[in-house]
């Protein structure tokens, strides 16, 4: 049995909207939703994007592994406070061992 983070890890709270294509004005995406639990770090960092490309994320946003958030989403830190700003999703990356919590981690420009 995989084990969750536990809740007390994650007091904030995110809202996706997932990037679904690109149609004839840019990109699209699929219906929002919020992840209740979720840790939000404003860290910069340098990170390597699935192209291969190297870029900056400024935030990284752990959830547990339950939600598909692909690269190109749309991802809302920090909702209803005046730091409340959207960002791109570079990587969703999910971390399971055995002996470990399973997580989701989300690196955003």
């Amino acid at each position: 049995m995989a084990l969750t983070m536990p809740a007390f890890l994650l007091p904030h709270t995110v809202t996706v909207k997932p990037y679904t294509g690109t149609g004839a004005y840019g990109p699209t995406f699929g219906r929002p939703f919020s992840v209740r639990r979720a840790y939000v770090e404003d860290r910069r960092r340098l990170v390597r994007a699935s192209d291969g490309a190297e870029t900056i994320s400024e935030t990284t946003v752990i959830t547990r592994p339950d939600p598909s958030v692909p690269a190109g989403s749309e991802v809302t830190v920090w909702p209803g406070t005046p730091a409340e700003r959207t960002a791109i999703v570079i990587t969703a990356s999910t971390f399971d061992h055995p002996s470990a919590p399973a997580h989701l981690e989300i690196t955003l420009t």
